[in-house]
C-alpha cells in the first residue's frame, strides 16, 4: 500500500502505477475500435443505411440500459470495497487485541519470570505473521470450493494461526495452574485472546467467500454487449467518431468492473491489498515495546 496525497489532481491524473487499467484493457481497447469502425463504415458506406431508418432509434435503448448498467457497477464496487474496508477493520482488531494482550501481560507476569516474558513477546507478534501467510495461500482461496484439489492435499491440517493460538491458550492454562495469575485474570486474558480466532474467522469469510460468480459473469457480459452494440445507433449522430467514443466508453465501464477485482480480495499483494507485513511488523514492534524483557 502506497500513501499518497489525493488532493494532488495532477499527480492522480498522470501517474501510471501497476494496476492501471490501460495496460490491462488495451487489446479490448483496440479490438472496440477497430470493430467501430467496421461498423461505421458498413452503415454508411455499404449499406448506406438512411438516418430516417428505425435503426437510428437504437440509442434510446441504449440509455436505459445505460442506466441499469451504472447502478450494477455501483452495488458491484460499493460491495468490493466493503470487503477491503472489513479486512482493515479485521486486521485493526488484531492491533488492539495484540497490544491489550501484551499489556496485561506485562502488568500480570512477575518481573524474575524472564522466560515467560520472553515466551509472550515471541509468540504474539508470531500470530499475525501466520494468519498473513495464512490468507495469502491457495488453500484458504479454495477451502469452500465444491470441487477437489488434490493439488493442495500437502497444506490440509496446517492451519498455523490456530496451532499459534493454541500455544498461546496452553502457556495461558499454564501461568494459571502454577498460581502464577489468579482466575479473574486468567478470564481477562482468555477474552483477548478470542478476538484473535475471531479475526481470523472474519478474514476467512472475506478470502474464501467471493461475490456469486453468476453476478460477476452476467455484468461482464451485460458491458461487453452494451458496447458492442453502441456504434449501430450512434454511428448517425457522430459517424466515424464512435471509433474514439465506444473505447472510452468501454474504457470507463470496464475500468470499474477491473478496480472491484483488484480490492475485494484485499489480502493479496496486489498495490492497492493491505500492508499485512508491514502491519505484522508493528504488531512485532509494539509488543517488544510493551513486554519488558
Amino acid at each position: 500500500m502506497q500513501i499518497y496525497n489525493p488532493k494532488e489532481w495532477v499527480k492522480a491524473v498522470f501517474y501510471a502505477h501497476k494496476s492501471d487499467t490501460v495496460r490491462k484493457l488495451w487489446p479490448y481497447l483496440v479490438f472496440a475500435a477497430l470493430f467501430s469502425w467496421e461498423v461505421a463504415y458498413l452503415e454508411l458506406e455499404y449499406l448506406k443505411i438512411s438516418e430516417k431508418s428505425w435503426v437510428k432509434n437504437i440509442t434510446v435503448v441504449h440509455s436505459l440500459l445505460g442506466f441499469a448498467l451504472s447502478l450494477l457497477l455501483v452495488f458491484r464496487t460499493n460491495t468490493a470495497y466493503d470487503r477491503w474496508w472489513e479486512g482493515r477493520k479485521q486486521w485493526g482488531t488484531l492491533v488492539n487485541a495484540s497490544r491489550n494482550l501484551a499489556r496485561k501481560l506485562d502488568a500480570m507476569l512477575p518481573d524474575k519470570a524472564h522466560l515467560k516474558r520472553d515466551f509472550f513477546r515471541r509468540i504474539i507478534p508470531v500470530y499475525a505473521q501466520s494468519l498473513a501467510a495464512y490468507l495469502r495461500s491457495d488453500y484458504t482461496t479454495f477451502m469452500l470450493d465444491e470441487n477437489e484439489h488434490p493439488e493442495l492435499e500437502l497444506e490440509k491440517g496446517k492451519h498455523w494461526p490456530n496451532r499459534v493460538s493454541s500455544l498461546l491458550f496452553r502457556e495461558l492454562y499454564d501461568l494459571r495452574k502454577e498460581k502464577i495469575i489468579s482466575d479473574a485474570d486468567y478470564r481477562m486474558l482468555d477474552m483477548e485472546t478470542r478476538q484473535f480466532t475471531e479475526v481470523c474467522g472474519a478474514c476467512e469469510r472475506i478470502k474464501n467467500t467471493p461475490l456469486p460468480q453468476t453476478y460477476t459473469s452476467f455484468l461482464k457480459k451485460f458491458i461487453v454487449i452494451y458496447c458492442l452494440s453502441l456504434p449501430t445507433g450512434f454511428v448517425f449522430s457522430i459517424g466515424y467518431f464512435v471509433a474514439v467514443a465506444v473505447p472510452f466508453v468501454f474504457y470507463v465501464l470496464a475500468s470499474l468492473e477491473l478496480i472491484a477485482e483488484s480490492i475485494e480480495d484485499p489480502f493479496g499483494t496486489d498495490s492497492e491489498d493491505l500492508p499485512l507485513e508491514r502491519i505484522s511488523a508493528n504488531i512485532k514492534k509494539h509488543v517488544e515495546e510493551i513486554i519488558r524483557a
